[in-house]
Formats: C-alpha cells, sequence, structure tokens
C-alpha cells in the first residue's frame, strides 16, 4: 500500500507547491514508511508514500513513461498483474517487476477500459501533461480512499483528508447536510465527507479533470444483482473455485503475509483454505476485551489451533484505549461512529510487529447474508402484524427491565430490547439505504435545526425482482460496506504500516454472490447458507454454529467509568447543533442503568470531539 496526492495550482509557483506537496505526503508516512518521491512543475505535482510489498528494490513512485508525458502516483495491489504484463508486453517496454508499471502501462494503452482487466484494490492519479487533464480511478468496492477538492482553476487529490489540508486553497467548513448523515448513520455516505466542497471519489468510478472544466466522473463498474443461470450445486462449485483463486492471488508477496482471525466464519474460512488447501504456514492476530461477552480470543485460540497456525493475541482495556481515542480523528480526519476501530487498530497493531500484509473476512457478511439485521427484518414483517394490545403489552413486558449491558449474543433481554430498537427506526429504514442511529422523531429531537438535512441516498441498484432481504445486501455493499467496515479497516491498518487484504472482495467472489437468489444465502433463522453449503467440511461444525458475534466493544460500560464526564464537558463547552437536554437525558438513563445507549453515546462523544478540535473543524 502507499499514500498519493496530487495538485493542480495555478496560483502558486514551484518552490511553494512541492513545499506543500512535501507536506502532504509527509503526512501520510504511516501509509508508507518505506519510501518517497514527488514530480512535476507548477502549476502541477504528484507525490508518493510507499509501503514495498511488491518488487521491493523497484517500482519507485511517482511513476513517469519513457516520454514524460504521463506521471502515475498510485495505492493499491493489482493482483493479477503477471497475467496483465504478459497481455501489455508487445506494447510496452517494462523497466520493473511490479505491479505499478502493468497500471501505468495499462492505463496509456488501453485507457479507462485497462480497468475492466484489473483485479485487486486501488486508488490512484494519472497526470497527462500534453492535455493538461488527470485521471482519478478507485477499487470496485471501495477498499482505497481517495478525496478531493476542486473549483474550475485548482484541483487537489490525496489518500486521507489531513493531506488533502496541506494543499488546500481555502478553509473548511463543517456541511451541515453531512452532520445529519453522521448522525443518521454513524458515517458519511458515498462521495461526501464532513466538508463542503471537498468530496470522495466513488468506489467503481473514475473521473477527470481538466483546468476550465469541472469534475466529471463516470462509473466503470457497478453491482448487478440477480442474474445466475444455473443449479445450487453450480454455484457451490463456482464459488469453492473462486474464493481459493482469491484467497491463492492474496497471499503474493514478496514480504509475510499473516491474517486477521476472530475465530467466527469468514476469518475462518480465509485462513483455512490458506492453510488446508493451499499448505502455507501462517501466523494470525486477535484481540479481546477484558469483558467475557465481548472477549473472542477463545474461539480465535481455538481455531488457530485447527488450522495448526502461529497465533498470537492481546486485551483491549479502558485504560488501554484512553490514550487512542483522539487518533480515531488523526485517522479519519472527521467523525467516524464505529467504536470498533479501536480494537481494530490495536490487533492491526498486534499483527504489524510480525508482518506487513495480513488477510481478513471482510465482505463476508454483506455477500453472503450474515448480519442479524436480516434476520430482525423477516420478524418485523411477523412482528408488525400482531394486534395492537399485544404488542403494546410485549413493549410494556421489555421495557419493565433494565437492558442488560452485554453483548447482544450473551442475552435474550439484550436482544428484546435491540429488536424494539429496530422497530421504532424500521419506518426510517426502508427504503433501506443503512442501519439508522435514531428513529425519525429522536433525530428531530436531537438536532431540530438541521434534522431535515442530508444527502439524498446513493445509487443503490433497483429492480422490481429484488426480494427484501436482496435490497437490503445490495445495499450494505454499496454504502454500509465502503463507507463503515473498509474505512474502518483501512485506516486502523495503514496507521501501522499494515496491508490489510479481503479475499472475500475479489471481483468473482462479489459477481456471484449478488448473482444468486437471496434464498440460497439466508433461509429461517439463519445466513450464510452458500458458505456453508460450498465449504461444510472445511470448517469445524462448533463454527458454523457459533451465533453471529461481530467486532462488538464494551462501550456501555466505558460510558459509566469515566468517559461520561469527558462527553459532559464537551457538551457544555463546545458550539454544536445538538440538543443538550436529550444527550443529558440520554446520559442520565445509561448510567441508571435503564437503557444501554452506549453505541449512541460514543457517537455524539466523537462528533464533539472533532469539533472542539479547531485543527479538523474551520468556520
Amino acid at each position: 500500500m502507499c499514500g498519493i496526492s496530487f495538485a493542480y495550482r495555478s496560483d502558486l509557483e514551484s518552490k511553494r507547491l512541492h513545499l506543500l506537496m512535501n507536506r502532504s505526503i509527509s503526512s501520510l508516512a504511516h501509509r508508507g514508511p518505506d519510501g518517497s518521491g514527488q514530480t512535476g512543475a507548477a502549476p502541477w505535482a504528484m507525490g508518493n508514500r510507499r509501503l514495498s510489498i511488491i518488487d521491493l528494490p523497484g517500482s519507485a513512485q511517482p511513476l513517469s513513461d519513457s516520454s514524460g508525458r504521463y506521471h502515475l502516483t498510485y495505492n493499491g495491489e493489482l493482483y493479477n498483474y503477471k497475467e496483465l504484463k504478459r497481455q501489455l508486453a508487445d506494447h510496452w517496454d517494462f523497466r520493473t517487476e511490479g505491479d505499478t508499471e502493468v497500471v501505468l502501462a495499462g492505463l496509456v494503452v488501453l485507457g479507462v477500459a485497462f480497468l475492466r482487466l484489473m483485479e485487486g484494490m486501488w486508488a490512484l492519479a494519472l497526470w497527462d501533461s500534453h492535455e493538461q487533464e488527470v485521471l482519478l480511478v478507485r477499487d470496485r468496492m471501495g477498499k482505497r480512499p481517495l478525496y478531493y477538492q476542486t473549483d474550475q482553476s485548482h484541483f487537489a487529490c490525496a489518500s486521507e483528508l489531513p493531506a488533502l489540508r496541506h494543499l488546500s486553497w481555502f478553509a473548511w467548513q463543517e456541511d451541515p447536510r453531512s452532520t445529519v448523515d453522521y448522525l443518521r448513520y454513524g458515517y458519511y455516505l458515498p462521495g461526501t465527507t464532513a466538508y463542503r466542497s471537498v468530496r470522495e471519489v466513488l468506489p467503481g468510478h473514475w473521473l477527470r479533470w481538466s483546468p476550465g472544466r469541472g469534475p466529471r466522473q463516470r462509473a466503470y463498474w457497478h453491482l448487478q444483482p440477480g442474474g445466475f443461470r444455473g443449479t445450487h450445486r453450480q454455484a457451490c462449485d463456482k464459488l469453492r473455485t473462486a474464493m481459493v483463486d482469491s484467497v491463492r492471488h492474496r497471499l503474493v508477496a514478496d514480504v509475510e503475509v499473516g491474517a486477521l482471525l476472530s475465530g467466527g466464519v469468514d476469518s475462518s474460512l480465509v485462513v483455512s483454505i490458506a492453510t488446508q488447501l493451499l499448505g502455507r504456514d501462517l501466523k494470525t492476530f486477535s484481540m479481546g476485551f477484558d469483558e467475557p461477552t465481548y472477549d473472542e480470543r477463545p474461539h480465535a485460540r481455538r481455531m488457530a489451533r485447527h488450522c495448526r497456525t502461529d497465533h498470537f493475541d492481546d486485551c483491549l482495556t479502558l485504560a488501554g484505549i484512553q490514550g487512542q481515542i483522539e487518533n480515531v480523528l488523526a485517522w479519519t480526519g472527521q467523525p467516524f461512529a464505529d467504536g470498533s476501530t479501536l480494537p481494530t487498530f490495536a490487533v492491526c497493531g498486534l499483527a504489524a510487529g510480525y508482518v506487513k500484509v495480513a488477510l481478513s473476512g471482510d465482505g463476508g457478511d454483506e455477500l453472503f447474508g450474515g448480519y442479524q439485521r436480516y434476520l430482525a427484518r423477516a420478524l418485523l414483517r411477523w412482528y408488525t402484524r400482531l394486534p395492537n394490545v399485544i404488542r403494546g403489552g410485549a413493549r410494556k413486558l421489555i421495557c419493565s427491565f433494565p437492558e442488560p449491558g452485554v453483548h447482544h449474543s450473551a442475552s435474550l433481554l439484550k436482544k428484546a430490547h435491540l429488536f424494539l430498537d429496530i422497530a421504532d427506526r424500521q419506518v426510517n429504514e426502508w427504503p433501506y439505504v443503512a442501519p439508522t442511529c435514531y428513529a425519525l422523531n429522536d433525530l428531530q429531537a436531537l438536532v431540530p435545526d438541521i434534522w431535515r438535512m442530508g444527502h439524498p441516498p446513493p445509487g443503490i441498484p433497483e429492480t422490481t425482482a429484488m426480494t427484501d432481504l436482496e435490497r437490503m445486501m445490495t445495499a450494505d455493499a454499496v454504502v454500509y460496506l465502503p463507507q463503515d467496515i473498509l474505512a474502518k479497516v483501512d485506516r486502523a491498518g495503514m496507521a501501522h504500516s499494515l496491508e490489510v487484504r479481503a479475499p472475500f472482495l475479489d471481483r468473482r467472489v462479489v459477481e456471484l454472490a449478488f448473482s444468486l437468489p437471496g434464498r440460497w444465502h439466508r433461509t429461517g433463522l439463519t445466513g450464510k447458507h452458500m458458505l456453508f453449503d460450498s465449504f461444510r467440511s472445511l470448517l469445524p461444525e462448533w463454527t458454523w454454529r457459533r451465533p453471529k458475534h461481530g467486532f462488538g466493544i464494551p462501550v456501555h460500560r466505558w460510558f459509566r467509568s469515566g468517559l461520561q464526564e469527558r462527553l459532559a464537558l464537551l457538551l457544555e463547552q463546545t458550539l454544536h447543533p445538538l440538543n443538550g437536554k436529550m444527550v443529558r437525558q440520554m446520559m442520565a438513563e445509561h448510567l441508571s442503568g435503564r437503557r444501554d445507549h452506549g453505541q449512541r453515546l460514543w457517537q455524539l462523544f466523537i462528533y464533539l470531539l472533532w469539533r472542539a478540535d479547531r485543527s479538523w473543524q474551520i468556520s
């Protein structure tokens, strides 16, 4: 992996432009500690920080073609670069052994049509000095980030928001529409950021910009649900082949490759394919908590013994995360409400002490129907048909008991409270975009002056043939996966110069999974039937029987152990649009033990922390 930056600044001389570029790429040093470079002459410059994974001594960046017309800065891994290199050999005199030059050659020779041939993860900027045009591209699923800002005569882009700030020509201001999105979902919608006029290249898109013209963004790939022609058995055969090939490709590196292992189905399957089917010796890594219901280390250790990996784990405590909370903003450059960023950061730090590349199980839930919310949606259809008196009685009974402060997998009462919360929010979640954090009336009460704002939902594929389950899975793959899961893993991994690869997000696997009928993925109370039917004999039975857990954190306890005091102080001392009375009421209910508002309080805490940090929020 790498960190990239590009700028076209017609208002700056070369010396000043290169100074800003140096600051930008220096802020990306964690993404690429193995090398640094920049090129260009006013009005343009590009830079790169390199994490060497393939062709360690070569492939320095930025990379230019022999004519000096084209210049590339690239952050990614092209898994099929050797095959593509052979196809391009008659049209290009290759000077390096890595994938970077293959990307440059392909884009120069074939243009954006080359994107359809690429398999991997990437974000890149290609400058054409003859046409005075920059091309930005982001991978299909949005694994690698790329942000930009533009007007008619200036343009800048970078891998991370803090790096982009160094290249900016205007003060950044909070976008209230994005604030509503953040409070609604816990993250920002595709293409947007927390800031006005600062955008994100969409997954599966390319973007062109040249002086005097606005940016032109087009999709080169998108999800196409449905359309599989074949039997269930044929689908299982195709899935086994695609997954094994995907893991094999992601094991290719000139450095050691390990794996993040939770003990759940997805990460266990990736590790089992690598060790049992492909015969690789792996180091595996997991992170747990000192609260048993949130601690997955016993499951991970059991799977590690089964796969005979060299396993390492550690325990994350409240004291251990206190000093890391501010780093959430440093990693993301904007509010990000997923508290599991902290244990993800910790496990990536643990892994980075031994390897430079780690496989993960990310994407398995979105592709194969693993989330509990899919079950909740099915139960809601039954629940809403009950007479009002029965529903009211059930609600009154459940709410008469305090909400347990444990992981939902360990408490039926906790599940019941969560179900009622989902029932309250279901009107806001249809048509489904992503799980919401508040019912509409609660959002209105929380931010009464701006609650009607927000960006329109992104372009989620719509076909009349899709079932509710298929619509939810597709939306999660287009919104929740890139904006939450992949953003979290990218920042956490890159903070430690660790490249994380996700075999489930291979194009063949993704396209196959979404071509299948939803009923093949999930029936009754359980999901991931395609994985079970395809790989049942590869994993032990206890892995398949284990309830869905997820990388949850005991944030409920953190706001009863001192963090609530920091939140209260921020609420009083920071200028913000929140209804302070409502936030204090949530804190009181949480401290009393009647309700578990831990996740919502964490979301508000991160937002207020960002508002209080004037280096990020300039108004």
